[in-house]
């Protein structure tokens, strides 16, 4: 009995529709544990669902590149979901168009201080120059920031770890910290979310309000761009 039991999983395991489907339960859970505690940051679905698949991988021995088979679709879909974003985009030009200045300073200001922050710290901590440039842009969207990361000599695998877990951060702690410093404005706020955590962030935001949802994927779009055209020019320099 056990025998055929370990076949079936081993069968199982290889198949990619087992990961999709277990990714979106794992996400579903954690949408139901977010609404469950009053929609509390600290319970982000995405940090939910990220916790319970890295416990179901470890206890069954999966490796990732067996679970990514599976979940390869979802990271398709990452491509479409940023373009649709242009939707609540478009349905708040006319917002966008009376602050125009005020955006682009927060985007410049944000920017550097995502980029020298994350190198000062690490460089206080004694990291190493290829850490350096592996954190460097981690408040850029995953796939702008692996090709940052790639093009300026990083690794491109740990940048991605490293966005990841600082969309979380920002989705997790960005409301306690704005509400702190009593930041109640609803674009402000969503361009602080776009800038420091990207995705995840914009995500959170969207939950927020649908101004906010916008700006923070204004501020997502414009901080890939800008990071891509000047983080290079930097490191060239700095060398």
């Amino acid at each position: 009995m056990n025998g055929d039991i370990t076949q079936l999983w081993v069968y199982l395991s290889t198949s990619p529709l087992l990961w999709l489907t277990v990714t979106l339960l794992a996400y579903q859970l954690g949408v139901w544990v977010f609404q469950r505690f009053d929609c509390s940051p600290i319970f982000n679905p995405v940090l939910t669902a990220v916790l319970v698949l890295v416990m179901l991988l470890k206890l069954s021995g999966t490796e990732y590149q067996s679970y990514f088979k599976g979940a390869q679709f979802i990271h398709f879909l990452l491509g479409p979901a940023t373009v649709a974003l242009a939707i609540p985009l478009y349905r708040e030009v006319a917002v966008i168009r009376k602050t125009f200045v005020p955006i682009v300073i927060s985007l410049v200001v944000g920017s550097l201080a995502a980029m020298v922050s994350a190198v000062g710290i690490a460089w206080c901590l004694g990291g190493e120059r290829v850490l350096l440039l592996t954190l460097a842009p981690k408040s850029v969207t995953t796939p702008i920031a692996m090709g940052i990361s790639e093009q300026i000599g990083g690794l491109p695998a740990l940048t991605a770890v490293a966005v990841v877990l600082t969309g979380i951060t920002g989705a997790v702690i960005g409301d306690l910290v704005l509400n702190w410093m009593r930041v109640h404005d609803e674009t402000a706020r969503g361009m602080a979310f776009g800038v420091a955590s990207h995705g995840i962030g914009t995500a959170h935001a969207m939950q927020k309000s649908r101004v906010s949802g916008a700006f923070s994927a204004l501020a997502m779009a414009l901080n890939g761009l800008l990071t891509a055209l000047l983080l290079p020019v930097l490191v060239s320099l700095l060398r």
